[in-house]
């Protein structure tokens, strides 16, 4: 048997391929769209990709599940639980293969046995995972999908806050409980294998390594130490971190099935009016070029995301997907961003303006952005003459916040843009953590006609190391 990790950083999350050497054959556990990676090792290990699964249908990423089912006639072993709410759609013309708790399917000396997990999801299913080829009779692992992962488990109320299904929230967490409570009969040796690592918004505590055993989380992962079932509730749902806008469209889009990427246009190289022209016409326009290049000069109405680790993460949150996305990006790297945001659904790409055509332009007015030290805000807000305004996640502004500051998380700026002061005699200061959130917040303000804004440069950890610990 041979079994293959793949992680995208961006994404906090984890896949699997899993072959049998002797039968040649191969299946890629909750794939990504980008399916080239799998297709890539497949070769080089000398088996074919016959089928793809999923553990349950995610919310947070593009599956590449139908891609690899429409490239290679392969099957697909979908979950069957659930109600009507959580089925797979538009399945006509691919193999598949509906899954309840307790099935067993096989590629080569290989067998996955079904263990319905509701929780995460109501049709979330787990994998133990049998390698017969090596004469065991018992599974050594168990793919957990958003079930448990390492040190944490899946959160139950994204079908609430994201998706709208009201009331799912605490009666998720009790399935999960029960879930729970047949994952610690597991034998303690077994491997453990979930779909996401720290940094994924489907949990609140992920752990930064790939793996497990049952054993070790039954240990230490803090959901699996609950002998009361209303406890662990509370527990659960108690700071959990504002889910992502675009969880509710994944779940749409991975229920019904995307659209292939072979018949997704690339974007095409226009010229700085052009792009100017979209940008009137109400479209959006996403510079990927750093905080810093953008604050030196860039189009009005573009928004900036620089193309950094949590990239699609915040494209995600803050684009409007019935609307096209140009870029500001280097030719090198338009490849590699078109990529990450397909990976979040956003499909809809037409064009793109080489980032150095920005500074070059001697036709275009551009936009700058500003940013204030702590000492120089300081003498502002003594004079009372700023707005502060934290863009941080509930759970860092429960934590500490500065004395008269608002709160609007980043993510739901654009949908909430009413609640900003409407003064602009007094300048707006934006803060996060380190000024990274902050100043994509002020490119969201400015983007909406909101100019006397400026960033808190180095964010609240500046301003208590500079003002609050050294008493500037």
């Amino acid at each position: 048997m041979l079994l293959r990790y793949f992680y995208d950083e961006k994404l906090a999350h984890a896949s699997y391929l899993v072959g049998c050497q002797a039968s040649g054959e191969a299946i890629v556990v909750d794939p990504s769209r980008n399916i080239e990676q799998y297709v890539k090792a497949a070769e080089a290990e000398k088996v074919d990709i016959v089928a793809a699964t999923e553990t349950h249908i995610h919310a947070d990423f593009v599956s590449g599940a139908r891609e690899i089912a429409a490239r290679f006639q392969a099957i697909l072993y979908l979950s069957d639980e659930g109600d009507e709410n959580w089925k797979y759609q538009n399945l006509d013309g691919l193999q598949s293969q509906l899954l309840k708790d307790g099935d067993v399917f096989s590629i080569g000396n290989i067998d996955f046995t079904v263990m319905h997990t509701p929780g995460h999801t109501p049709e979330s299913i787990s994998f133990l995972l049998t390698d017969r080829g090596g004469k065991a009779d018992k599974p050594m692992g168990i793919f957990t999908g958003d079930f448990v992962f390492v040190g944490d488990v899946g959160r139950p109320d994204l079908l609430e806050k994201a998706a709208g299904f009201t009331g799912t929230a605490a009666a998720g967490a009790k399935d999960l409980y029960y879930s729970l409570e047949r994952f610690k009969k597991l034998p303690d040796y077994l491997q453990v294998w979930p779909a996401h690592g720290a940094g994924s918004a489907c949990g609140k505590a992920l752990g930064a390594i790939p793996t497990s055993t049952v054993g070790y989380e039954k240990q230490f992962n803090w959901a699996l130490q609950f002998s009361n079932e209303e406890a662990f509730v509370k527990e659960l749902l108690d700071g959990q971190p504002e889910p992502p806008t675009y969880f509710k469209i994944m779940k749409h889009v991975n229920k019904v099935g995307p659209a292939l990427l072979k018949d997704l246009a690339l974007p095409q190289e226009i010229s700085i009016e052009e792009l100017q022209a979209s940008i009137t016409n109400g479209n959006t326009v996403i510079d990927t070029r750093s905080a810093e290049d953008f604050a030196q000069g860039h189009l009005p109405g573009s928004l900036n995301i620089p193309f950094t680790r949590s990239f699609p993460n915040w494209a995600g949150w803050l684009v409007d997907y019935n609307h096209p996305v140009s870029l500001v990006a280097s030719s090198e790297r338009i490849s590699e961003i078109v990529q990450s945001l397909r990976s979040v659904g956003i499909d809809h790409i037409p064009a793109y303006v080489h980032a150095d055509a920005i500074s070059a332009s001697a036709n275009i007015t551009l936009q700058s952005s500003r940013s204030v030290s702590p000492k120089e805000m300081l003498k502002q807000l003594e004079a009372k003459n700023v707005h502060l305004l934290d863009v941080r996640g509930l759970n860092e502004w429960k934590e500490g916040n500065l004395p008269g500051a608002i709160h609007i998380m980043l993510g739901t700026l654009p949908n909430r843009l009413t609640e900003v002061p409407a003064d602009q005699k007094k300048p707006i200061v934006v803060y996060c953590a380190s000024g990274v959130r902050s100043a994509i917040g002020v490119s969201i303000l400015q983007a909406n006609g909101i100019e006397n804004v400026l960033n808190l440069d180095g964010g609240i950890e500046r301003w208590q190391a500079e003002v609050e610990t050294l008493g500037v």
